[in-house]
């Protein structure tokens, strides 16, 4: 990350940003003294890239323990009249929506901005969820940045419009600006000084019917406000019949997409900065010259739903207006309308089709045969756990187990780098997938059908960083009610999904600072769950583990403890693992070409020329374990110091 860039002092400066980075520089250049987080893609590196700077801005980071204890760590420096800053993905939003809807209610004092990264695509999520349906239910106002660029000057506006307000304010970004990288022109640094205060005589609460009312007042100013916001804009031609509405990056694929069919002086643009609550005014402007509007955004139909609504209400005023968009199918991708991200390419062919203008898809000289010499040469690439990674290991032996135990025991995921536990590389175990903590509640539900005939084993995995983030409530739920089910925590010593940031069980903070570890051990002793830990490198001892607490009763934790691979390796030599060809006989062993084809480590690789395997040592992270399950011993570990 460029932090220099970030950090620069020098306003009017153009610097190289990512927007994270960017969304970063608009929180110091607010002012902002108190920033918490959990780690989620997209927007994982804006507390990662505070937390460098803490120091020298004088400001407050942490990565908390989950998205819900972040917004409540952040409204109480809020109320302590700082300016603060919560970042969490979609999904994140949904763990902080009780504390949201309440403090929706009870408003902030110090400007208190929420960025949300939502992921059009799924390209580091389960799923892709649009977040600003949950806002507009929880009555706060909604800012997109369309670029990089707008990402820093978005959320230094966010500040001071929820100080304006005495609200919350959410910036919504999707995985396009946040990973994007583009020139940002810096702005004035806040000063660094400031004070928290806050008295007995204070008082932010709920309670009062009245404060709902205050809500929607703040609300309706906030559209006013909206209507003469500079974060709208317009850009084409005055009184434009033809209309896109457009917001975040899409107002840059609708003038692209303008601009290659050649209509740029013919259609407007109009540019919502503010999502919600609609600019009514400025939209009812626009909408009175236009006779057909086309909306641009991404992922669910959320402005097309709201202007549309509001033209019905207003029919008299703009009369009869063609509407195209999502809901009726003309604005959609290759997977259909409301699913995925657009582009340019999309949006020009929607456009096309809805205007009747010629439209052919760009190409390169020689597109065809680059194709096919692509599509010859370049194999797909399945998902998979890194080369050396102690999960393999772990699923390796609970698969083992659960085939010496002979009842067709069920295994429940979890979110996290686990959750390839779904495909190949985790040998197909898992056999449920749905939000943090899940799992572990699932298999507590499970662990209680036995009056109804049910009398499978159940095990639930999880990951470390997700066991301190949502599992412990459930355990807490299970040992009450005695559920009968494993679970297994996949310790590997880091949140590794998304960068190797630390939880409650690390030793250091986001700061660095040495932190008071709170031991996984010591949560599930003070529950009265009893459990156990194992190395899943040793394969055959975590299998005899898996197995006998498969025998057992009541609920029970076993920790499968090893050091992420890639976290393992940084700075350190590591083991050399290599195939000895003179013991490894091929298909001849009858092991099925095991370790490339099942054990399904990337470093495993099947050289179909002498029809026996070897290791690629530029993947290799020499953990060793295949060296272990080898029928042969032909797999050779030289261990390094």
């Amino acid at each position: 990350m460029t932090i220099m860039g970030v950090c620069c002092e020098k306003p009017g400066s153009k610097v190289a940003l990512t927007g994270n980075e960017s969304i970063a520089r608009g929180a110091l250049e607010a002012g902002v003294g108190y920033a918490s987080s959990y780690p989620g893609s997209p927007t994982a590196e804006v507390l990662g890239t505070l937390a460098k700077l803490a120091r020298q801005f004088n400001l407050y980071a942490e990565w908390s323990i989950n998205e819900k204890v972040a917004m409540e760590g952040a409204a109480a420096a809020s109320f302590a009249g700082l300016r603060s800053l919560v970042i969490m993905k979609a999904d994140g939003l949904n763990v902080a929506l009780d504390f949201a809807s309440a403090l929706a209610i009870s408003g902030c004092r110090g400007g208190m901005v929420i960025v949300v990264g939502d992921d059009p695509g799924a390209h580091s999520s389960v799923r892709e969820e649009d977040s600003r349906n949950l806002c507009k239910a929880l009555h706060l106002p909604v800012l997109e940045p369309a670029s990089v660029q707008e990402a820093k000057d978005v959320t230094r506006e966010a500040f001071s419009l929820s100080e304006s307000l005495q609200l919350p304010v959410v910036v919504r970004c999707v995985t396009r600006v946040c990973h994007a990288s583009g020139d940002v022109l810096l702005g004035e640094l806040a000063p660094a000084n400031r004070r928290a205060v806050f008295t007995k005589q204070d008082r932010v609460i709920t309670f009062s019917i009245k404060l709902h009312a205050l809500l929607e007042q703040k609300l309706a100013r906030a559209a006013d406000m909206a209507g003469n916001s500079r974060l709208n804009s317009y850009h084409g031609p005055g009184d434009a019949n033809r209309l896109v509405i457009a917001s975040g990056p899409c107002y840059m694929y609708a003038l692209e997409a303008l601009e290659m069919l050649g209509l740029s002086e013919q259609v407007g643009v109009l540019k919502l900065g503010i999502t919600w609550p609609l600019p009514e005014t400025l939209l009812l402007g626009y909408l009175k010259a236009a006779g057909e509007v086309v909306f641009a955004e991404e992922v669910e139909p959320f402005v097309e739903d709201n202007v549309m609504a509001l033209a019905a209400r207003h029919w008299d005023e703009v009369g009869r207006i063609k509407f195209y968009g999502k809901r009726n199918g003309r604005v959609a991708g290759p997977h259909g309308p409301g699913i995925g991200e657009l582009d340019p390419d999309v949006l020009a062919q929607s456009l096309s089709a809805i205007w009747s203008t010629s439209y052919t898809r760009p190409a390169w000289p020689n597109q065809k045969e680059i194709l096919d010499l692509l599509g010859e040469k370049m194999p797909d690439r399945e998902l998979a756990l890194c080369a050396g990674c102690p999960h393999r290991a772990s699923f390796w032996s609970i698969r083992t187990a659960l085939e010496l135990d002979g009842r067709g025991g069920i295994v429940l995921g979890d979110i996290g780098c686990y959750t390839l536990g779904i495909v190949r590389t985790g040998y197909y175990l898992l056999q449920t997938m749905h939000c943090m903590g899940a799992g572990v509640g699932i298999a507590s539900g499970l662990g209680k059908l036995d009056c109804f005939g049910f009398d499978k084993p159940v095990i639930t995995v999880v990951g470390d960083s997700t066991f301190y983030h949502a599992a412990l409530p459930a355990l807490v739920n299970a040992r009450y009610h005695r559920a009968n089910f494993m679970c297994v925590v996949l310790d590997n010593e880091t949140t590794a999904m998304t960068g190797h940031q630390p939880h409650p069980g690390r030793e250091l903070t986001a700061t660095g600072e040495p932190a008071d570890t709170v031991q996984m051990e010591e949560l599930i002793r003070g529950i009265g769950i009893p459990y156990a830990v194992q190395d899943p490198y040793d394969v055959p001892a975590a299998t005899e583990a898996v197995y006998l607490m498969l025998q057992q009763q009541g609920p029970r934790v076993l920790i499968l403890r090893r050091t992420c691979a890639l976290a393992a390796v940084k700075g350190k030599r590591k083991n050399r693992v290599y195939v000895d060809p003179a013991k490894c006989i091929g298909d001849s062993c009858g092991c099925g070409r095991f370790c490339s084809k099942v054990f399904a480590c990337p470093a495993n690789i099947w050289d179909a020329e002498s029809g026996k395997a070897r290791i690629d040592e530029a993947v290799c992270n020499g953990c060793g374990v295949c060296a272990t399950l080898c029928p042969q011993q032909a797999i050779v570990v030289e261990r390094t110091v």
